[in-house]
């Protein structure tokens, strides 16, 4: 009880607009990382666990749900990462008020969508099964972790915006450790549930949601004690229109991005499931590698949006520019440093989610390929994430549908009919999409004037 007192205690926050650059990001992504890693472990876990002590379609429907669990909480990501920017901004400008604001307006929109989002998880999930061509042995597997999944969703909102809140003044250290918390919890419910209890996916589902809610609780206790600007109270939740339109205003295009381009990898999901259980199979582990791929570069891409955020909110724009240059060398950096274990070890990693030798060989097929085009993502994912703390979300949006959803689509389309029945040039339709994203969004960050913050400006006007 003591360690949990410790963790939220009242203020943690950092302002990034002085000091060493270098030193801010790296303890800022180095935490985020880690508890990224955790965040992870949820769903890998759950997909181990079912991998190694249910059956093979209960694997494969575990790991191939995650398109249609990504486009509606995607969607609010998105709209989510628009509170961040807005409270960063407005933090490194020093106008306090305005935070609580927008903490206040951005808790009670989480609740509103909360309710919406289960819903609507719950009466898409048959239907979006179907449209991903599942094999029939999968779908009852599918359905079930779905329901489960949406019914306890709130878990996963609250924390995700609360964890945001501190982000956005500097604190990765705390959501972190509730990561750690839960993700130790998610662990051993899994365990606890499919081997004393034989509940096969409706258990690990459950795991899952448990593990989410008690990670939400951690994150709104701490910003109930904040004795800082983000201090939230109950009684003050309201939507104050004018911080809710400069949510919207960043949130919505990268909310729109993510949804329509989980939505996109619906339509991957079932070009895949057309080649059997196997083959999902291998896509399944292979994308829980892939996940872990994208950890650094999205931790320091999280980094520079906070880092740009405050800066540009205090006028700094150099020193914003200096910060995304050394965002950008460190996420190839560090890329290349997890690139290679993968590479090497690539069919010792696939077999620990499953041994069977054809989900192996499946598997082992997609990393060898798509690995080496990792160092193409920290192009767009850094340089994006700095559009975002400028409050330029708009572009990032579209240069990501064009590539990710219009172009891919596009790919897929003819190489399935008319070039390749075989399944890795499909597969290759995702080191395409990035190398278009990452030429159009450096072209565009190089055209473009980063100045201060026009948010912070309107507000002033």
């Amino acid at each position: 009880m003591t360690a949990i007192r410790n963790l939220i205690r009242p203020r943690r926050d950092v302002d990034m607009t002085e000091g060493s650059i270098i030193r801010h990001l790296i303890t800022f992504a180095f935490p985020l990382l880690i508890g990224n890693i955790f965040q992870q472990l949820y769903n890998t876990v759950d997909t181990w666990v079912v991998g190694n002590y249910v059956s093979n379609e209960a694997f494969s429907a575990v790991g191939t749900v995650g398109p249609i669990i990504n486009m509606l909480i995607g969607f609010f990501l998105g709209l989510s990462s628009g509170a961040g920017v807005v409270i960063s901004q407005y933090y490194g400008a020093k106008k306090h008020d305005k935070v609580q604001d927008t903490v206040h307006t951005a808790i009670l929109m989480t609740i509103i969508l909360a309710v919406i989002f289960t819903f609507l998880g719950i009466a898409m999930a048959p239907f979006m099964i179907r449209f991903m061509k599942t094999p029939e042995s999968v779908i009852p597997e599918s359905t079930a972790y779905l329901m489960i999944y949406f019914s306890g969703v709130i878990g996963l909102m609250l924390y995700n915006i609360g964890s945001g809140i501190l982000r956005a003044v500097g604190d990765s250290q705390r959501p972190f450790y509730f990561l750690v918390v839960s993700a130790v919890l998610n662990t051993v419910l899994d365990l606890v549930f499919v081997l004393a209890f034989d509940m096969g996916v409706e258990g690990v589902a459950l795991a899952t949601v448990l593990a989410q809610c008690t990670s939400a609780v951690l994150v709104m206790i701490t910003l109930m004690r904040s004795d800082s600007c983000i201090h939230l109270s109950w009684k003050k939740l309201k939507i104050h229109w004018d911080m809710m339109k400069k949510i919207i205003r960043v949130g919505i295009p990268a909310a729109i991005q993510m949804a329509i381009t989980s939505f996109s990898n619906v339509f991957v999901q079932s070009y895949i499931n057309f080649f059997g259980a196997d083959c999902m199979s291998g896509w399944t582990a292979y994308g829980k590698i892939d996940q872990l791929l994208f950890l650094p570069m999205q931790s320091l891409a999280l980094a520079s949006t906070t880092f740009v955020g405050q800066n540009l909110g205090q006028n700094q724009v150099e020193r914003a520019k200096k910060g995304i240059a050394i965002s950008f060398a460190l996420s190839v950096i560090s890329t290349i440093l997890v690139m290679i274990p993968v590479l090497i070890f690539s069919g010792s990693l696939v077999a620990f989610f499953n041994d069977k030798p054809e989900v192996i060989e499946y598997g082992t097929l997609f990393l060898h390929w798509i690995t080496p085009f990792y160092v193409l993502c920290c192009v767009n994912q850094v340089y994006s994430g700095a559009l975002r703390g400028a409050g330029n979300s708009r572009a990032p949006m579209v240069i990501m549908l064009v590539s990710f959803v219009g172009f891919r689509q596009l790919y897929l389309f003819v190489v399935a009919n008319f070039i390749s029945n075989t399944v890795l040039p499909i597969a290759m339709g995702y080191p395409a999409g990035w190398f278009l994203c990452s030429a159009l969004t450096y072209i565009y960050y190089k055209n473009v004037k980063l100045s201060k913050s026009r948010l912070v400006e309107d507000q002033e006007a």
